[in-house]
């Protein structure tokens, strides 16, 4: 479909006669594939109403989160950051003073200057994540961090494996579009996530096809908001999604529903996956999911004899260690019966792959140097407590700049994070929109903008737009946009690149021009530019993104990482998993809450009441084995951490099996320790990924 198809006319917008409010456009930065299109009310230059989905956007379709929509309450919050802080009490206690924006920033880089001239520029550790997914100001970060030779990102916390899983097999991160799902799809399969909580967009699509007599099937751990409107729920035990997705292609060769022409033509080697998967039967499969055999036969049998299924794979693969392996195996299953070669059929984990952007001068890839260490983000607590393996044997992580992410809540080994960020020879400064948990340890605490007061950029990964956006409102008290701050850092460091002298809507123009895309002026008003590549290469009918066009069901594994080699050469159950024992004998989901994204939202009072407290969610017969009743206080923990929960019996997930939804604040603890206390910072195969769903727990009644 050509992009002007989708373009949005920008009569809409203006003053509505009735109310004065004036409609203008943005878009959603938060950490969700969907990057919705939004209509944001401002009341005046300072202020927001309600914001609502946009129409502009067929994939958004005027659908967005309730979170989002209630915006304004986040934006207004009392309690956010205005003024420059400068730490005047122990670490975490909270007590600061107020600074100028000058001499804060004089602070910081007299401070990364003199660790550096201490113990070489590798000792300052810039460190960043998806608090907006906007590109310039999300990831400019990383062009001060090249420029000054500081030590590199190794970005480990999100997608990781599921990004190798997907990659692995059709060899780029693109696929089939979801619009396709609402008139087209017979048999619509969500599996490893809950858009109900974390992707509304593709519930909406989903229940389109629904109504339209599609079937909808949810493979989760538990039974969530998008199970309950699923015809079937495989309430498959954590990590062993590569089981079911084994035994259903045993089914599918059994039973005559692969399609050998296809996979002749377009995969590398289905004989010997034929005959790899006729010894994993649905009885095996059993042993190891939990599902009885007649479930995974007549989920098989479903899935092989529609023509157009569509799978939607999600970012739970990617939250086990075994998870790239899942991820592949589930991408061989529209292999195998050729579901590839229909439309409304195939299979999306994400699109990201897919926009020409060209992000040199964003970053500053430009004066990259590769022989400085990368450190891995999600191994932050071994990181500051002096592990050399995770420092990889260079000097200590003694400065940090932190924007976009709230480590003290969201990382794991939280005890190990906490310990670190207490270390007095560790400066920290911290920009950010509240004082969180993270800035309670900072020395300098800066004031940030959201997403409505600054420029950007955003991919999408849901969806095949890439929009542009422009401030709705300007930014309240001294609060200043990501670029500003690495732009002021650059000139006190004597940092050298452009792009610090540049506007983020200059780098926004100058690099979509140089991608071959629309100018910026020109994709803001038209509402964004699709880059759908059609039906034939969005289903790689042309062939899969490897030289020889063929997905590859033997991965070469050992390419991704220096741990791929202990990795399955074909599909399987890959048994590296965080197994439950008998002293530990429950597996733990730390799954998303509804209202909450990773720590945002968990400061606006509608969140808050609505999610009302942590809890773990237990089978019920486990909660009457061990005498637990609904509200009971429980302590839940293992070898690296405890923490205390509230109990609640939950139909819908197997016994063994527990789920604490959100990332609640520490404080929210009576131990004040969250629950990312329990997972664990062990990189996932083959190149590391951070493993929150993959936890042995054991549980009883707190004292």
């Amino acid at each position: 479909m050509a992009p002007d198809d989708h373009s949005y006319a920008p009569v809409v917008r203006g003053k509505s006669a009735d109310s004065g409010i004036t409609i203008v456009p943005s878009v959603c930065p938060h950490d969700c594939t969907s990057t919705c299109a939004l209509d944001v009310e401002r009341l005046d230059a300072k202020r927001i109403g309600r914001v609502r989905g946009s129409m502009r956007n067929d994939y958004t379709a005027g659908v967005i989160c309730e979170k989002v929509a209630r915006y304004a309450e986040r934006i207004h919050h009392p309690d956010r950051l205005m003024k420059p802080l400068r730490r005047t009490g122990p670490k975490g206690s909270r007590q600061f003073a107020e600074i100028s924006w000058a001499d804060a920033l004089d602070i910081v880089a007299e401070q990364f200057l003199a660790k550096a001239r201490q113990l070489g520029s590798e000792t300052v550790w810039p460190y960043y994540y998806a608090g907006t997914m906007g590109l310039v100001q999300r990831d400019g970060i990383n062009r001060l961090r090249h420029a000054m030779k500081y030590s590199r990102y190794f970005s480990t916390i999100c997608v990781t494996l599921s990004d190798t899983g997907w990659i692995a097999g059709v060899g780029a991160k693109r696929g089939a579009d979801v619009r396709e799902i609402d008139e087209h799809s017979d048999l619509v399969v969500i599996w490893g996530g809950n858009p109900v909580n974390t992707q509304v967009n593709v519930m909406t699509h989903a229940m389109r096809a629904k109504k339209r007599g599609a079937k909808l099937v949810v493979v989760d751990p538990y039974r969530t908001g998008t199970a309950d409107q699923a015809d079937i729920h495989l309430a498959v035990r954590p990590g062993t999604d590569g089981a079911l997705a084994v035994a259903v292609m045993h089914v599918l060769f059994k039973e005559g529903y692969a399609d050998w022409d296809y996979m002749r033509r377009y995969t590398d080697a289905p004989d010997e996956l034929a005959a790899h998967v006729a010894t994993r039967t649905p009885e095996w499969a059993s042993k190891i999911t939990g599902l009885s055999v007649e479930e995974i036969v007549s989920f098989a049998r479903l899935y092989g004899r529609t023509k157009a299924s569509f799978i939607r794979c999600h970012h739970g693969f990617s939250r086990s260690r075994n998870g790239a392996a899942n991820m592949h195996a589930v991408t061989s299953l529209p292999a195998v019966t050729g579901a590839w070669k229909y439309k409304g059929g195939g299979a999306l984990y994400g699109h990201t792959g897919m926009y020409p952007i060209k992000k040199t001068l964003i970053e500053g890839l430009d004066v990259a140097d590769t022989s400085i260490r990368d450190l891995d983000q999600s191994r932050l607590g071994p990181i500051l407590t002096g592990d050399r393996e995770a420092l990889k044997d260079g000097p200590p992580v003694t400065a940090m700049l932190i924007q976009n992410t709230n480590p003290a809540m969201v990382c794991p080994e939280l005890e190990l994070v906490h310990k670190g960020f207490a270390r007095e020879d560790l400066f920290t400064c911290v920009h950010e929109q509240f004082l969180t948990e993270t800035a309670a340890f900072a020395d300098i605490v800066l004031p940030a903008t959201m997403f409505l007061e600054h420029d950007d950029f955003y991919t999408a990964s849901g969806h095949t737009y890439f929009q542009v956006t422009k401030a709705v409102i300007e930014p309240p008290g001294e609060c200043r946009e990501n670029h500003y701050v690495i732009a002021e850092l650059a000139k006190r460091l004597g940092a050298r690149h452009r792009g610090f002298d540049m506007t983020p809507w200059e780098i926004m123009d100058e690099r979509q021009l140089v991608s071959g895309m629309w100018d910026a002026e020109t994709n803001w008003r038209k509402g964004g530019q699709d880059f759908h590549l059609g039906f034939e290469t969005s289903h790689f009918l042309d062939g899969f993104a490897w030289p020889d066009k063929k997905f590859r069901f033997k991965p070469d594994w050992a390419a991704y990482g220096p741990r791929g080699k202990e990795m399955p050469t074909l599909p399987d159950h890959f048994d590296v998993i965080d197994n439950a024992t008998a002293d530990k004998p429950f597996r733990m989901v730390a799954a998303p809450a509804r209202t909450f994204l990773n720590s945002t939202f968990t400061e606006t009072p509608s969140s808050q009441k609505r999610e009302v407290r942590p809890t773990v969610m237990m089978n019920p017969e486990d909660c009457a084995a061990l005498g637990f009743v609904e509200g009971e206080r429980l302590e839940i923990g293992n070898e690296r951490g405890k923490t205390i929960v509230r109990c609640k019996p939950k139909a819908g997930q197997q016994k063994g099996v527990v789920v604490v939804e959100g990332i609640w604040p520490n404080r929210n603890f009576e131990t004040g320790m969250g629950i990312n206390a329990l997972t664990s910072a062990d990189p996932g195969w083959p190149n590391g990924g951070a493993v929150f769903h993959d936890t042995a727990v054991w549980i009883r009644k707190a004292a």
